[in-house]
This record gives structure tokens, sequence and C-alpha cells, in this order.
């Protein structure tokens, strides 16, 4: 029986080879699963959140008692409470990723500069502003008496308060909602209902402020799908942040010029 064409005899049979396994450079170019956290992170660091809170409150508390400190309005104790409990949270957000994962803190959360630029960021801002105050007209949202307008009870604590709505409130809840919770809903349920799904505690979160308002409720849950839009449209947490900063801005200016009165939602 003649060889087949190109073997001889005593040549051993072809072998298929396995393929040659990548390069340690080859496989740092693979791209990462992106959020690499899970659902577990999400439970300890929300669930973190009263505790934070509450040992940022007793602080505070701790801070007036040893220097016989007196506070006139709540605000002025409240704020720098959140301040600190904010700083406990975001503390323990950072050892996570950075200790856990080994992932810078900024970049993980995608605090990346983006487009559209600061400018039309913060115009969308004022625009978003405009039309949740239009759709709280249509919905006739009643102005009741709420724990956040007991809040701003004097001029100092308007100011205060307005300090923190436009600076550390914003970039918080956006680190939070849109930069930490809303990539892992958006990898699960897909873009749409991602975003929604992160919207719905950012509202619920507020709604104690307005004496459980479902009107206020669903009007900073419709904010919280357009800041969710924002993120996911640019891809930065930080667009997110400043279109936030600029809608409230936009409520706490309508409220200085009214000398007082609170506008249906910030």
């Amino acid at each position: 029986m003649e060889n087949e064409p190109g073997f001889s005899s005593l040549d051993p049979p072809p072998v298929d080879r396995p393929p040659e396994p990548a390069s340690a450079e080859a496989a740092q170019q693979q791209p990462e699963t992106y959020p690499f956290w899970s659902y577990a992170d999400l439970v300890v660091f929300f669930g973190l959140a009263f505790p934070c809170l509450l040992l940022g409150a007793a602080l505070v508390k701790a801070f007036l008692w040893i220097f016989h400190l007196r506070v006139h309005s709540i605000a002025l104790e409240l704020v720098p409470a959140q301040f600190v409990g904010y700083g406990l949270l975001f503390s323990a957000l950072y050892l996570l990723l950075n200790l856990h994962y080994r992932r810078p803190f900024w970049p993980s959360l995608k605090w990346v500069p983006a487009r559209p630029g600061v400018s039309r960021t913060i115009l969308y801002g004022f625009v978003l502003a405009f039309a949740v105050a239009l759709l709280g007209s249509a919905l006739r949202t009643p102005d009741v008496q709420t724990p956040m307008k007991q809040l701003l009870s004097d001029r100092s604590s308007v100011v205060l308060i307005a300090i923190f709505a436009v600076t550390l409130g914003p970039i918080c809840e956006e680190l939070a909602f849109r930069g930490f919770l809303q990539p892992v809903l958006v990898r699960s349920f897909g873009a749409a209902a991602g975003i929604v799904l992160a919207a719905i505690p950012f509202g619920l979160l507020h709604l104690s402020q307005y004496g459980g308002s479902w009107r206020h409720g669903l009007l900073i849950t419709v904010a919280g799908i357009a800041f969710g839009c924002m993120r996911q449209v640019s891809g930065s947490t930080r667009a997110a942040a400043i279109m936030h900063a600029a809608y409230n801005f936009i409520f706490f200016a309508t409220l200085f010029s009214q000398r007082g009165n609170l506008p249906t939602s910030w």
C-alpha cells in the first residue's frame, strides 16, 4: 500500500496541537468586565449608609458638647453631620475598591471628563429644573409643611443648605446612585431599566424631606432618571453631578428670589 503524499511510513502521524497560551501582555489587553463589583458590594455599601450617617450625627453632637457650643438652627447641626457621615461612608467605599479590588476610586466610578462640556451640562441642569417645575405644576403638587421647610427657618440655614445642595450633596449622591449602583443594574437589566431602577431609591431617599408627599417623590425620581441618562450617554458620573448641582442651584435661586417661599422640589 502506497504512503500518503508528503509522509513516509516512518513519520509519526500529525497531531493537533493546542493553541499557544496567551502571553501576560495579551491577557492584560483583554477588556475587563465593568462594573467589576457585585450586588453583595451594593448591599455592604448601602447597608453602611445609615450607620455612617448616625455616627456622623453622634460625632457632631459630641463635638458641640465638648466645646459647649450651641446652634440656633437644627440645619447648622444636621449639615455638618451629613458631611461627616458621607466622609465615613465613602471612605468605606474607597477601601472596598482600592484594597479589595485594587482599583482606583475615581476612575472606577467614572468620575471622568466627558462630552458634553461643563457649560452645556449646566444648561441641561437648568432646563431640567424648569421642566420638573412645570411637571410639578401639572401634577398640582401641594405646598405642604415639610421637614425641609423647617430646616430652612432662617437665612444662615438657607445659605448652609444651599452650599451643601450644590457641592457635596450632588457629588456624593451621584457617586452612590449613578456611579456605583446604576452600572450594576444596567449590566443586569439593560440601560433603560437600569436607569429607572437606580432613580427609584434616589427618589425614596428624598421622600422624608417632603413629608412623604408622593408627588414630590415622583418629581425627584424623574430628575434622577435625567441624571442617569446623562451618566449613561456621557459615560461620566462627573457630568451627572454637574447637571445635578445646576438643577439644585435653580431651585435655591428661586427660593432666594421669592424671599423664603420653598419651591415644590429641589
